[in-house]
């Protein structure tokens, strides 16, 4: 069916409501709607044999008058996959295995009762939640980007609409000029997601005044940082959102040819992208013509082969054309020469995200969301020694404490907090004592990081910052495009420096050095890669010199992580002489006696870490290299036991 005018729209819109109100809370259902996530979280987790299990049952039981099944996108809670949403009611199930699809059928469709024990309970609390609402998870999120997200069918092009989809498009393409547009996008304040924080509305003025046909309207879905899944689940759960914004996009800059760059590891994305896009043409809303108007637009896909450095905008252009993924010198920029030399303009996906309901809201309701200087909300994937890992929109100037605590749960294990990295390889680590620091591009830059595309590692005081610094540089040294010497061969240097470090062999002029290249690679760079690579060294050396100083002149790693600078300590309290330790030892290093403790050669032992996995009582575990002390009844320093008085 191709969609003409408003009327088309609002009378799919007026067919499918009825279901998204269920879902909102706000009419009653006589049967039960099961929405599923059915993004990479879930799906890797099992979610798909859960649902084939499901409708196995409801069929078995004649229920499908009763039980309508929807595909949905990602509801953000990851480490409560595979989750399952009922309505009436908002129901929150989570961890559900295949084995527990008959007694969910029985209980909670047939006899109308919750299944209590498939219910959120909150970690270290008696606390249990039966409605999504209800969990601490969702309090402090306001979920713009995601808005669609867990909400509709992503496969569905008729539920977008029915939550006002394609409207915007509509209103732009019959009721607005290209300026109004533009005009709308830059009061409302919004700035790109994708790491920069440039004004999106200027960036949008740029391309439109750009001499030159054709004008390109690009996407970059290549998301390369560590730990980050903000686009790739938006793309997941709510295609449209991004199609609809490339569309108004191409109107407002005199485009007519938009590009969806995605990284090819991720196939749900992909696939969902193209049945949108297919979706979107059979319905006249790409193409020629588009909803009887006079513009005309079209999208297209172009797989990424996962080079990091292809994140950045002149190297993607460079990819999307065929040609090595390799940084040019800015300027021009894209907005004047990009793809095949012509006047682009680049978005990533959560900025596409935004633009739609900016539209349909207006521009004063986004400006009063954020900080002065930073509008809006932002999408993080928040992972690592955290409870609650997953997805989450905040509003800007949100604190890393109520993310951290408030809505991600606090440090399991009873651990305390030592550090947040925010922004990925290209940001910056914030100690524990800046919990306090708002979330938008001008507080991050203050304390040395950066909001980057969205990735928020939480690491615990098990943690070497000196190894996690040494990991993103490994990182950011191995993703180098190798085009310029600053980023090819300084980030080389830094690396080695820091190897040395790590394996106790670093002297105190070391830290120095290191510093003096960090310095000189981002004033060198050719990019904006390489001119962020040094942030993690920098952050550390800033905040945690201290353990820096204890690699070097202590050689000694303060957590117990670099393996050259660790012990491998037995307590004989614990140890109960079982021997399984011994045998895991593939160098012999593990002796003992049948009624005494066992112990480690500290000269034989390679720091494997065999006998801690296989000993049952864990009684075996790392410390600080010299710490665990000598036993005196055994001869020579080179056996270790728990530390004695």
């Amino acid at each position: 069916m191709r969609l003409e005018n408003v009327t088309d729209l609002e009378n799919i819109k007026a067919r499918r409501l009825p279901d998204l109100n269920v879902r909102l809370g706000l009419a009653p259902e006589a049967g039960y709607q099961v929405l599923y996530c059915t993004g990479t979280g879930c799906s890797s987790g099992g979610s798909g044999p859960v649902i084939e299990a499901l409708g196995a049952e409801i069929k078995k039981q004649s229920l499908q008058d009763k039980i309508r099944i929807f595909k949905t996108g990602c509801f953000g809670f990851c480490k409560m996959g595979p989750v399952l949403l009922v309505h009436p009611g908002q129901i929150f199930y989570c961890l559900v295995h295949e084995k527990d699809v008959g007694e969910l059928v029985e209980r909670h469709f047939k006899e109308g009762k919750t299944v209590a024990r498939l219910l959120y309970k909150e970690p270290g609390k008696d606390d249990v939640y039966t409605q999504m609402k209800e969990i601490p998870f969702f309090h402090a999120q306001k979920r713009i980007a995601l808005r669609n997200c867990g909400l509709i069918n992503p496969e569905d092009i008729e539920e977008y609409i029915a939550n006002d989809g394609y409207f915007a498009l509509y209103d732009v393409l019959h009721h607005k000029t290209p300026e109004q547009v533009i005009d709308v996008i830059r009061q409302s304040g919004l700035r790109g997601r994708g790491g920069g924080g440039f004004p999106s509305g200027q960036k949008w003025t740029f391309t439109a005044q750009a001499e030159g046909s054709p004008k390109y309207v690009v996407c970059n879905a290549d998301e390369g940082d560590p730990g980050a899944f903000m686009d790739r689940s938006i793309l997941e759960g709510d295609p449209h959102s991004v199609l609809e914004a490339m569309t108004i996009a191409g109107y407002s800059i005199g485009g007519s040819q938009g590009i969806i760059y995605v990284r090819a590891e991720y196939p749900i994305a992909i696939k969902r992208l193209e049945l949108a896009i297919d979706q979107a043409r059979q319905a006249g809303l790409l193409g020629s013509n588009i909803l009887a108007s006079d513009f005309s637009f079209d999208i297209e896909l172009r797989l990424g082969a996962g080079a990091f450095v292809c994140g950045e905008e002149t190297a993607l252009l460079k990819s999307a054309m065929g040609e090595r993924g390799e940084p040019r010198p800015r300027p021009p920029f894209p907005a004047v020469c990009g793809f095949r030399n012509k006047p682009t303009l680049l978005n990533n996906v959560e900025t596409y995200a935004n633009v739609p309901i900016i539209l349909r809201q207006g521009w004063e309701w986004y400006s009063k969301l954020g900080t002065e200087k930073s509008k809006g909300t932002k999408v993080f994937s928040i992972a690592g020694k955290i409870n609650n890992t997953g997805l989450i929109e905040v509003p800007m100037g949100t604190t890393l404490q109520t993310i951290i605590y408030d809505i991600g749960g606090g440090i399991p294990g009873g651990k305390k907090l030592k550090a947040v990295q925010t922004g990925g390889p290209s940001g910056g680590v914030i100690p524990a004592q800046l919990l306090n620091t708002p979330i938008d591009y001008e507080s991050l830059a203050q304390v040395g990081s950066m909001m980057g595309s969205g990735g928020l590692i939480v690491m615990d005081e098990t943690d070497c910052m000196v190894d996690i610094a040494k990991f993103y540089l490994e990182f950011s040294q191995e993703e180098s495009c190798g085009k310029c010497t600053p980023c090819r061969v300084g980030t080389k240097r830094m690396l080695e420096i820091m190897e040395r470090i790590t394996r106790g062999q670093g002297e105190m002029e070391d830290l120095a050095e290191l510093e003096e290249l960090a310095r000189d690679i981002k004033d060198a760079a050719l990019c904006g890669l390489g001119q962020t690579a040094p942030n993690p060294v920098l952050s550390t050396l800033r905040y945690f010199r201290d353990e820096y100083i204890a690699h070097v002149r202590d050689k000694t790693c303060p957590a117990g992580v670099c393996r050259e600078l660790t012990d491998f300590v037995v307590d004989p309290e614990k140890c109960i002489s079982c021997g399984l330790c011994a045998k895991a030892c593939g160098v012999a290093a593990v002796r003992g006696e049948k009624k005494g403790p066992y112990y480690i050669d500290r000269q034989k032992c390679i720091k494997c870490g065999s006998c801690q996995a296989r000993c049952p009582k864990d009684a075996i575990f790392k410390t600080a290299m010299g710490g665990g002390g000598t036993n005196a009844s055994k001869p020579g320093d080179n056996w270790t036991a728990y530390p004695t008085a």
